[in-house]
């Protein structure tokens, strides 16, 4: 079969590998119908993964068809349209059955998918612990509808959740690219007071006022300013940090009011320095971290119900023989590309 292979920093290859085959009673092979092509997969490509090994196919952005399980597996079955999780976890251990999935103390726990075992920018795709991992696809969801749902979006909502929004909180969402939207259309669902989206790709802005027009869009450079003038209490009460720089991560403590959370949710290429003397008296709440990956039957009933669509993201869409050409796309950012998607 095809697949994406990372060889080595800043070397990927599209190659022919054997397809997958069940290795363990709780496996399941997906037939790949609907990939996509995320960020931390360029994070892999630049070396900023230490974690990541070479000689895996990367990608943990997918859905599909099941093809095979494993004697263990019950939630789903041969022929059963699904989204794939991006992070595989056991559901048995103390971070699982506290919800932290992502800190799956199993050696396949966390993402492991595209980073650590083979991914799914492939022809087929292996997936450990399907019960916990797969989720059918509601007969009325496509496949370009459901294809953020085991990665974006259940980043989105668990920020959401962990960042406590109420309906009398101004929002800030720090990033308009597809782990902002995904944010954004997540928080809407918690109808606050006022969202604020600040980015500082002026297409990606217009984007925003295009499909979110409740939602009031800035630049980097007016955000701050309009933070303070359209919140409540000296700043917004909550700060979703979505675009990873040492300047956003700044301006998410800054616009922040005092007492406020202030949830980070980007992948930073270096370490970021808190400033404490800077901060002091602010008496911030900081939440950082990968995503915990639990939700993702409720996204999927909430897409079936139309209440979260985040097709438009989807710019552009190529195979999977051109899918180096998707990547020199995405990760140069032209033609106002957004998200890509990969159909093998």
């Amino acid at each position: 079969m095809l697949a994406y292979v990372y060889v080595s920093d800043g070397h990927f290859e599209l190659m022919d590998k054997p397809e997958p085959s069940i290795l363990k009673p709780g496996d399941a092979i997906v037939r790949v119908t609907l990939a996509s092509i995320c960020t931390s997969d360029l994070h892999i490509m630049h070396g900023f993964v230490p974690r990541a090994v070479p000689g895996i196919t990367v990608g943990h952005e997918m859905v599909g068809i099941v093809e095979k399980t494993g004697p263990e597996v019950t939630k789903v079955k041969p022929g059963d349209r699904v989204a794939v999780n991006v992070e595989t976890f056991c559901g048995k251990c103390f971070f699982c059955i506290h919800g932290y999935v992502n800190n799956c103390s199993d050696p396949d726990g966390g993402w492991a998918l595209g980073c650590r075992i083979d991914g799914g920018q492939a022809e087929y795709v292996r997936v450990p612990f399907a019960d916990q991992g797969l989720s059918r696809i509601p007969d009325n969801v496509s496949d370009s509808q459901a294809l953020f749902t085991g990665d974006l979006l259940s980043t989105g909502f668990w920020a959401t959740r962990i960042s406590e929004i109420s309906e009398e909180d101004t929002v800030l969402i720090i990033g308009a690219g597809p782990t902002g939207v995904c944010t954004l259309l997540c928080a809407m669902l918690r109808h606050p007071r006022r969202i604020i989206v600040c980015e500082r790709d002026r297409q990606r802005l217009d984007f925003i006022r295009r499909h979110y027009p409740g939602v009031t869009a800035v630049s980097e450079q007016e955000c701050r300013r309009a933070v303070m003038d359209l919140s409540l209490h000296s700043g917004a009460d909550v700060v979703i940090e979505a675009a990873g720089t040492d300047e956003s991560f700044r301006m998410a403590w800054e616009c922040a009011r005092p007492n406020a959370i202030v949830t980070i949710v980007a992948m930073y290429e270096k370490p970021q320095i808190l400033p404490l003397p800077d901060m002091y008296g602010k008496n911030l709440i900081f939440k950082t971290g990968g995503v915990d990956g639990c939700d993702c039957d409720e996204i999927l009933r909430l897409i079936s119900e139309g209440r979260i669509d985040a097709t438009p993201l989807i710019t552009h869409t190529f195979p999977l023989s051109r899918i180096a050409e998707a990547y020199d796309l995405f990760g140069n950012r032209h033609d106002s590309v957004i998200k890509v998607a990969i159909r093998p």
